[in-house]
């Protein structure tokens, strides 16, 4: 089943799925979008909330409807319930942290669980793991990512906005600890060439010391010196976008005019990764990846995962993508080089 199939990386996943010869279900709660969607892609569909959810006959999962703070605890306590394997796109730091607790509850229900299956966090999980089997004493990881040319959709600029007034986050010495907006930059020698980043909140601030144990901790993105600059500006309001009431205006307004990368720019994007792991010796490993656009790459990668699970390919427990399905997952999947 791809839950939320209707929204803008539902649709993603649908499409790739149908396009395997798979034959999902898709559901949500909007009928009417849910409905039409299968009837062109010639699939079953399913209407529920997540407050009443109908997963009868459904041996795997693929949440996309987020933001994943707010709807993953009631899907994954379903899927739980149910029997079936839960998987789903997030990025959000306190989502992989709660999901990837629940080890041993879910190894009780025979029920594996894979957060973060999409571009968050597939492609920078395999690097932190393949880095952190080349150096397997490192004690700190940094990995970075940018954009060739990019867009976010609705649903990734609701889940920013619901993030608020949280703005960074690193992992030191096992911690996760906040940081201010833009908290570090430097420069970083991407495989297109060295540009600027910023540290941002990034799920493999949870999920790399996850899969490697590494303490130390920072995610960059690419990000031109003079956006840095007015991040850094805007810091001091940010306790006001922690507001609910302005929260749920912001992401109104979204839902009225956000849609996502066109075609055009899912098919001709790309997504370069570099990451660097260091040990108390000094010694330094550095290692670079460039995968299709992010939402190619998350239909692409997340429909792989679910696909896996639904085999039984994976064990019952929690699982990062580097674990679940080993460090050179990303290397199987098209388009990704180095």
């Amino acid at each position: 089943m791809i839950y939320g199939a209707n929204g803008y990386t539902g649709e993603l996943a649908a499409r790739e799925a149908a396009g395997r010869g798979l034959k999902p279900i898709l559901a949500g709660r909007n009928a009417g979008a849910v409905g039409a969607l299968a009837s062109e892609l010639g699939l079953p569909h399913r209407a529920f909330p997540l407050e009443s959810p109908q997963l009868d006959g459904v041996s795997a999962v693929l949440h996309c409807a987020g933001p994943f703070v707010r709807t993953s605890r009631p899907m994954v306590e379903a899927c739980l319930a149910a029997g079936a394997h839960y998987l789903d796109i997030t990025g959000e730091i306190a989502v992989f942290e709660k999901v990837l607790a629940l080890g041993e509850k879910a190894e009780r229900a025979g029920v594996a669980l894979l957060p973060g299956v999409g571009f968050d966090v597939v492609p920078s999980d395999c690097l932190a793991a393949q880095l952190a089997a080349e150096l397997p004493d490192a004690t700190e990881l940094i990995l970075a990512f940018a954009s060739t040319r990019g867009a976010i959709s609705r649903g990734t600029m609701k889940t920013m906005i619901e993030s608020f007034p949280h703005a960074g986050a690193i992992r030191k010495d096992g911690k996760i600890m906040p940081v201010p907006i833009a908290f570090d930059a430097r420069k970083i020698d991407f495989p297109g060439g060295q540009r600027w980043a910023m540290t941002i909140p990034w799920g493999d601030v949870s999920t790399a010391w996850w899969s490697t144990g590494i303490p130390n901790i920072r995610v960059y993105t690419g990000t031109p010196p003079k956006q840095i600059r007015r991040m850094r500006r805007m810091a001091p309001l940010l306790p006001l976008l922690g507001w609910k009431p302005l929260k749920r205006f912001l992401q109104r307004q979204v839902e009225k005019r956000v849609t996502g990368p066109s075609e055009e720019i899912r098919r001709t994007a790309k997504v370069e990764l570099w990451g660097e792991v260091r040990n108390a010796a000094g010694q330094v490993v550095t290692r670079t990846l460039v995968t299709p656009e992010a939402y190619q790459l998350t239909a692409i990668s997340a429909v792989e995962a679910a696909v896996r699970a639904s085999e039984g390919r994976v064990p019952p427990g929690a699982w990062t993508p580097s674990k679940a399905f080993g460090r050179n997952f990303v290397n199987e999947l098209p388009g990704v080089g180095t």
